[in-house]
C-alpha cells in the first residue's frame, strides 16, 4: 500500500471520489490516473458488501490506484468491517477534538502484542491485555479475525503486525471547533493527514458554498497552517476546475479533483450544450 508513504513523503497524491455504491463505476474511475479513490459510506447507500466489491474492482483495474474509505463515524465495529475489506486508508468525518481523533486511531489499530519470548515486541508495555498500549500510547480496539485484508486469514499474523504501518488514517476537519483544534488533532499519534470537507466547513460557519468568503478563507488558512506546523499533510475536495485551482493555490498538500456524480453531470451538461449549439 503506497498511499500512506506518499502522504508521508509529500508526493501530493491525486484523488477521485466515488459516491455511487457501484463496483463498475469504481473500476471505471480507477482506469484514470488517480493515486487513490475515496469510497464514501457517509452520504451514500454503500454497504459493507458493496464497499468490498468496489475495493476488488479498483484493484482489478489496470494501474496502481488505491482505495480510501470514508466511514460514517468512528464506532469500532463499523471501522473494523471496513478495514477488513482491505483499503489502503480510512477517513472519518466530524473529527472535532483530539479525543475524537484518538478514538479513530484506536478503532483502526489492533491491540499491541508481546513477542513470543515475553519481551516488549513492537515497543508495547507488558501490563494486562486490557490496559496494554503501543509505543504511541494507543489502546487498539480492532478485533482480530481472518478477512479479505489478511488473505482470509492466510497471512493474519503478518497483517496484525504490519497493518498500522500500511494503513493511512485521515481526520476530517469540518467545524469551527475542529479548526480551533486542528493542530492538536494533527498531533495525535496515528493521524496521518487532515482533510477539510469544504461543504461542511462552509456550512458550519453559516456560509455554505461561499468559499471566497473571508470567514471560510480564514478557517482554511488556519487549518492548513496548523497542519503544516504539525508536519502533517492536509487535503480537500474540489468539485470544479475552478476549485482545483483555488485549493491548489491555497496550499493544500493533496486534492480530490472530482466526484463520479459530478463527472457524470458535467459531461452530460457539456454534451447537451454542444448539441444545442450545433443544432
Amino acid at each position: 500500500m503506497a498511499l500512506k508513504r506518499k502522504l508521508r513523503d509529500g508526493e501530493r497524491p491525486i484523488g477521485g471520489w466515488c459516491a455511487l455504491p457501484s463496483p463498475d463505476v469504481a473500476e471505471a474511475m480507477a482506469t484514470a490516473d488517480f493515486d487513490f479513490l475515496t469510497l464514501d459510506t457517509e452520504h451514500s447507500a454503500a454497504t459493507a458488501e458493496s464497499i468490498t466489491d468496489m475495493i476488488r474492482a479498483v484493484e482489478a483495474a489496470p494501474g496502481d490506484t488505491e482505495t480510501l474509505v470514508r466511514v460514517a463515524d468512528v464506532e469500532p465495529a463499523r471501522v473494523k468491517r471496513v478495514l477488513d475489506a482491505g483499503p489502503a486508508a480510512i477517513m472519518a468525518p466530524q473529527i472535532d477534538t483530539p479525543a475524537a481523533a484518538r478514538a479513530l486511531v484506536e478503532a483502526c489499530r489492533y491491540p499491541p502484542q508481546v513477542d513470543e519470548a515475553g519481551g516488549r515486541g513492537d515497543d508495547v508495555d507488558r501490563s494486562t491485555a486490557a490496559d496494554r498500549v503501543d509505543a504511541d500510547g494507543v489502546r487498539g480496539q480492532r478485533g482480530v479475525a481472518g478477512s479479505r485484508a489478511s488473505a482470509y486469514g492466510r497471512r493474519l499474523g503478518e497483517y496484525v503486525r504490519t497493518a498500522t504501518e500500511e494503513i493511512a488514517v485521515i481526520a476530517q476537519i469540518e467545524t469551527p471547533t475542529a479548526v480551533a483544534s486542528a493542530g492538536e488533532i494533527a498531533n495525535v499519534p496515528g493521524i496521518d493527514a487532515l482533510f477539510v470537507g469544504p461543504a461542511d466547513l462552509s456550512a458550519s460557519h453559516g456560509r455554505f458554498g461561499a468559499y471566497d468568503d473571508p470567514v471560510v478563507e480564514t478557517a482554511v488558512e488556519e487549518t492548513i497552517a496548523a497542519a503544516n506546523d504539525a508536519g502533517v499533510p492536509v487535503g480537500t475536495l474540489a468539485t470544479s476546475e475552478a476549485l482545483i485551482d483555488r485549493w491548489t493555490d491555497a496550499g493544500y498538500d493533496f486534492v480530490i479533483v472530482g466526484t463520479d456524480i459530478g463527472f457524470l453531470a458535467s459531461g452530460a451538461d457539456r454534451a447537451i450544450e454542444r448539441y444545442r449549439k450545433s443544432a
